[in-house]
């Protein structure tokens, strides 16, 4: 399998338009609050948004394209909530593969999908199978995901291949989730909070950090172009000066 080179180890040639976009989609359930809706209401204005950033991420000439669904910390949300997600996911899964498929996308989930149920990991299989020759771009979907889980699964691989030996930086980045893909240039989150929640703990060392008060509901495609110019006019010099990006 291909592997992505760690930033920490080389230097990646920044491009105008982020190659690959992270995402944390905060805020479904005060955007329903405010229009004193449900909570699920919420989530279901925010699938609809990931259709419209997924499109304008095809017209930007984005390549991947992560977003944090769920993570292994949202258990302990509410039971009914929780419930409620899981119905949206695997009706999203039953209305949107197809569709994706049609429009050359590939779908991704990564997490630990094993405490899932039978349908919806069944749906996740076949998502991935369907849609795994496709080019035009790829959405990394993180369900039951966390990233001290991604590092100690990726660890736990390693010590089950090589029991007794060290592991290198590259080693244990090619085993991460994600580890045939490059590592994020644009993280976003939405919703006004300023963390990244145990996602992609490994993979964001030296991606640019983009902090939006816009619900994800809201977050449309003008939007996403103020964080993609908000991210060219930083300089990413990865440990270097900035005399030295002007070098010839």
């Amino acid at each position: 399998m291909p592997t992505s080179s760690s930033s920490t180890l080389a230097i990646p040639e920044p491009t105008a338009i982020p190659k690959h976009i992270a995402i944390i989609m905060d805020g479904n359930g005060r955007w329903a609050k405010k229009r004193f809706l449900p909570r699920v209401a919420g989530h279901v204005k925010g699938v609809e948004r990931v259709k419209d950033v997924i499109k304008h991420c095809i017209e930007l000439g984005v390549e991947q394209l992560s977003l944090f669904a769920f993570s292994s910390e949202n258990w302990r949300r509410p039971q009914d909530e929780v419930s409620k997600l899981m119905e949206l996911f695997v009706m999203a899964l039953e209305r949107e593969v197809g569709k994706m498929h049609k429009n050359g996308i590939r779908l991704r989930i990564i997490g630990d999908i094993g405490r899932f149920d039978t349908r919806l990991q069944e749906l996740i299989q076949s998502g991935e199978t369907l849609t795994a020759g496709n080019q035009r771009l790829t959405v990394n979907v993180a369900a039951n995901y966390g990233g001290r889980w991604d590092i100690l699964n990726a660890m736990n691989a390693w010590i089950k291949a090589h029991p007794g030996e060290p592991i290198s930086e590259a080693d244990l980045a090619a085993r991460l989730s994600l580890g045939d893909t490059p590592e994020p240039d644009l993280f976003i989150r939405t919703g006004g909070e300023e963390r990244i929640s145990n996602f992609l703990l490994w993979q964001l060392a030296y991606t640019e950090l983009y902090f939006t008060d816009t619900l994800w509901p809201d977050f449309n495609a003008k939007a996403l172009d103020r964080a993609v110019i908000s991210y060219q006019k930083r300089e990413r010099r990865f440990g270097r000066t900035s005399e030295q990006l002007v070098q010839p």
